[in-house]
């Protein structure tokens, strides 16, 4: 499969110069062998706080 790298980082919400911006299977691996969820799935203003931990995802989520 074609990654779509470019593309993808037009609607990446990453906040600072990650590695993995734009490889989103790549982005996706690394947060998840660090216990994270990676940080396009927060909301703008949780993901600025760089705590893509598990339970601030579903603090987040469940407000």
């Amino acid at each position: 499969m074609e990654c779509l790298k470019e593309k993808n980082k037009e609607s990446c919400g990453c906040t600072y110069g990650c590695p993995t911006s734009g490889m989103c299977c790549q982005c996706v691996r690394h947060h998840r062998s660090n216990g994270e969820i990676p940080g396009c799935f927060f909301p703008k203003e949780v993901e600025k706080t760089y705590d893509r931990s598990i339970a601030n995802f579903i603090k987040c989520m469940t407000k």
